[in-house]
């Protein structure tokens, strides 16, 4: 288990405040009561161990089947459908698959590329705060999108994920630039804090959905899909 670097600001940030406001708390027990004392300090760290949480990640075991597709986020699968008004300029008339996941405040955040993918595309979109759950949020709220080429199975696919900022959610941090290479299960960005994100494919790419609405996933050792021989 380790803080990601894209929480640094946040978690670090956070450490030096508690840790500033332990030393008043110490003054406090020390020079007029020690019971409200211990009890600031204790609530001071356990505010920061809650920030802290946000930013964890996990040890993963990537799965290593050359054909798998994993899951990019940690959250619950909220749909699996066909889409042809995706907002993916690159892949504009092909309809893709799409499975949104869903990430709660208690999720992971951090983002995994669900195989080897070239980034061709990159695109930020303003927009609005709505609630992860709701299914305007993939068109009108705050998203970035990296697209692509990749592969598994020996095969070579179009493959998208958008990161969806939700109601708590109000930054998106997404590192890879249009040529950049990513491995399968890498991180490459995340959301802060509850939000959405996308998995695109083409319908017609060979690839089987292996999960289904309501399952819980992990990012990186949950397979998502299986390109088929």
């Amino acid at each position: 288990m380790r803080l990601t670097k894209h929480g640094l600001r946040e978690w670090l940030g956070g450490a030096v405040i508690a840790l500033v406001l332990s030393l008043v708390w110490v003054w406090v027990t020390m020079c007029y009561c020690p019971a409200t004392g211990y009890v600031l300090l204790g609530i001071t760290w356990l505010l920061w161990l809650a920030v802290a949480a946000f930013f964890r990640v996990p040890n993963r075991q990537i799965i290593a089947d050359p054909a798998a597709l994993v899951s990019p986020a940690d959250g619950v699968v909220r749909d699996i459908e066909e889409v042809e008004d995706h907002g993916i300029e690159i892949f504009a008339g092909q309809k893709l698959m799409r499975v949104g996941i869903f990430l709660s405040v208690l999720d992971v955040h951090v983002n995994r590329a669900p195989c080897d993918m070239k980034v061709q595309y990159r695109k930020y979109k303003e927009g609005k705060f709505l609630d992860a759950r709701d299914k305007r949020c993939a068109k009108e709220n705050e998203s970035l999108v990296i697209a692509g080429t990749g592969s598994a199975g020996g095969k070579s696919f179009p493959v998208a994920i958008r990161q969806i900022s939700g109601a708590i959610a109000r930054r998106i941090v997404c590192v890879p630039q249009p040529g950049d290479a990513l491995k399968k299960g890498a991180i490459y960005g995340m959301i802060k804090f509850g939000s959405r994100t996308e998995l695109y494919f083409p319908c017609e790419s060979g690839i089987t959905v292996c999960v289904q609405i309501g399952d819980k996933v992990r990012s990186g050792s949950t397979l998502m899909g299986r390109v088929r021989n």
